[in-house]
């Protein structure tokens, strides 16, 4: 398979090295200092106690190249549409997108590029960190989730597994792939948004009364659009993984909290904007996502 992976930081570099195994893959990126490495020493990755060196090709630039089989974006959310559109010349009439990223709502966006027969989203319990241009540090490995928003006609995911499961991943095929995503969303619209307006660590949430009032009236409304979805969502268990997320990581940090903390963009849009969006389409009433949007968007524009 023909693989175009966008996005050559930590998650992109875990998946295109170990794809380009039994692929074609190309890494794109528009650090040059990272594309060039990648091209002379291949990407490293240090996992399972060892550093291995994987080579796929790597480009800051693809014009001229003809359509590739599948589109992996793994760009910060807030850059898909700009990383889809630099890059369109990878995208022919049979050309699949996937999106792995954080949040939900991301067809909104590839919609504009590929059918929605094109279109597959999911979720990843891989980690990592870029340690340098390159090298990367896989934490830690789990189970790619995936599925699409219609029916899929053509058989393409089956391929998209033995493709996958040939290079390593194991990769699980959802007739729901919604139903996952927002049960990980749940996390992120209440927990992690907070940790970033109120600058703590991830256990502050669970300690301290207010900070909880806060994320489980967070909960609260999600759960409502989530069931407005059609959606399975149980509120008492949801709130109850979130507290036991908070006390398992008392001096964690969230990516929100880190990005503000760091004076960047956030990805807030597909996180809690995508509930304010989903629940505007159910005409169900979120006044504290909201609120919580608007909150984020004025840290960052104070940092800018």
């Amino acid at each position: 398979m023909k693989i175009a992976v966008i996005g050559a930081g930590a998650m992109g570099s875990i998946y295109g090295a170990h794809l380009s195994l039994n692929n074609e893959v190309y890494m794109v990126d528009t650090s040059a200092v990272t594309v060039d490495h990648i091209e002379a020493e291949g990407i490293k990755l240090q996992e399972d106690g060892t550093e291995n060196v994987y080579r796929p090709h790597a480009v800051t630039c693809t014009e001229g190249m003809e359509p590739v089989d599948l589109v992996i974006l793994f760009v910060k959310s807030l850059f898909s549409k700009a990383a889809l559109a630099g890059n369109k010349c990878l995208i022919g009439p049979d050309t699949y997108v996937l999106t792995l990223q954080n949040g939900s709502g991301h067809e909104d966006i590839l919609g504009g590029f590929v059918d929605k027969d094109h279109i597959i989203i999911g979720t990843t319990e891989d980690n990592g960190a870029v340690l340098s241009p390159g090298c990367v540090k896989r934490g830690g490995k789990g189970n790619t989730n995936v599925g699409m928003l219609v029916e899929d006609k053509a058989g393409f995911l089956p391929k998209l597994k033995e493709a996958f499961e040939s290079c390593g991943f194991t990769l699980n095929i959802h007739s729901n792939i919604q139903q996952l995503i927002w049960d990980k969303l749940f996390t992120n619209v209440s927990l992690s948004v907070v940790t970033g307006i109120l600058q703590v660590d991830i256990g502050y949430i669970a300690a301290n009364e207010h900070a909880w009032n806060m994320t489980a009236r967070l909960i609260h409304e999600a759960v409502a659009v989530a069931r407005g979805l059609g959606l399975e969502a149980d509120e008492e268990a949801i709130m109850e993984k979130v507290r036991k997320t908070s006390e398992a990581s008392p001096n964690g940090c969230t990516s929100i909290r880190a990005d503000l903390q760091n004076g960047r963009r956030t990805e807030v849009e597909t996180i809690s904007g995508s509930v304010v969006r989903a629940a505007k389409k159910c005409g169900i009433p979120v006044p504290t996502h909201e609120f919580v949007v608007e909150t984020i968007h004025a840290i960052e524009d104070k940092s800018r």
